[in-house]
């Protein structure tokens, strides 16, 4: 009996294919948080003031861009993988809870607790080869 799980199982356990693949699933992921961070550095005081009327400190307006900007860059590199991961994905759960909260805000929440799967899913299966992990870990 055909079986689609198992094709796309075999064709993917090619380890030039898979490596590949973790590199794509790192630049998708990444992508949104690198934007974000460095929107928050163009846009600073407009930042920290809606922070602010969602009642969070502007001041961890900064922490906000290190985790954003650089835990993107840095998942882009597939370094500290594992550890970034673990870190959006608390990120991404606590932002839907404080920032998406609300009725009329539901599909930003589920965005954001998707991503959160997503990013523990990497934290379990790390960077792959094409990674400065790899390298790292030789």
């Amino acid at each position: 009996m055909f079986n689609p799980n198992i094709v796309i199982k075999n064709s993917i356990e090619k380890n030039s294919i898979n490596s590949w693949i973790n590199v794509f699933a790192r630049v998708l992921v990444a992508y949104i948080f690198i934007v974000a961070g460095w929107g928050k550095i163009t846009a600073y005081s407009t930042t920290v003031g809606y922070m602010e009327a969602m009642g969070v400190s502007g001041g961890l307006l900064p922490f906000t861009i290190l985790v954003e900007l650089g835990g993107g860059l840095a998942l882009l590199a597939g370094f500290q993988t594992r550890f970034i991961a673990l870190v959006l994905g608390m990120f991404s759960i606590a932002t839907a809870f404080i920032f998406h909260s609300g009725e009329a805000d539901a599909i930003q929440f589920m965005k954001n607790l998707a991503i959160a799967g997503g990013f523990f899913f990497l934290m379990l299966n790390g960077a792959g080869k094409l990674s400065i992990d790899y390298l790292m870990e030789k």
